[in-house]
């Protein structure tokens, strides 16, 4: 049976480059969708979606997600990664203090996956750019919102420690 293996964590946390290192060795790899949903919405006119249609944003990310678990099916690998999952999208609603229907925690119970490592805040590797514009002090409160939302969806939440590219891969390898 399929894995479908989440990696999550605040803004600047390193999973990007994880996600990277996982394709260099021949991993599926489900990319992160909210750069892109971000640059369209930029290139339409909307600098920054989220912070002025938030629901709108996050229906976005949950379709993109959903697709993005539903295509993993058709794959014939052992393990498919995600670079955040469907959980991620009410998780920073609650950040961002943001109501939310029922929708939302009903795809995160339907579209499951079977392990979800978390990357802790790193100030040290934190660096901001044009599509991320949390703080690092928000990247803390958004880390305890992506643990509750993980952990009150049920889930195990294994969290990834501090090390390099490498290190935080072969952890994320070797405990599956």
């Amino acid at each position: 049976m399929q894995q479908k293996i989440v990696i999550t964590g605040g803004p600047g946390t390193g999973k990007t480059m994880i996600v990277e290192e996982l394709v260099s060795r021949n991993h599926k790899c489900m990319v992160e969708i909210s750069r892109e949903i971000t640059l369209r919405a930029r290139e339409n006119g909307t600098e920054q979606l989220f912070l002025t249609e938030p629901l709108l944003f996050s229906q976005l990310l949950l379709e993109g997600r959903i697709g993005q678990h539903t295509e993993a099916d058709k794959y014939n690998d052992d393990h498919v990664f995600f670079d955040r999952g469907i959980p991620d999208v009410h998780s920073y609603m609650n950040f961002f203090k943001t109501d939310f229907p029922d929708i939302y925690i009903e795809s995160s119970n339907k579209y499951r996956y079977t392990h979800i490592f978390l990357l802790p805040p790193w100030e040290a590797i934190y660096t901001p750019d044009n599509e991320r514009y949390e703080t690092y002090e928000e990247s803390l409160e958004i880390y305890q919102h992506l643990k509750d939302g993980y952990t009150n969806c049920g889930y195990k939440v294994v969290e990834v420690p501090y090390g390099t590219v490498n290190e935080r891969t072969n952890f994320i390898l070797n405990a599956l």
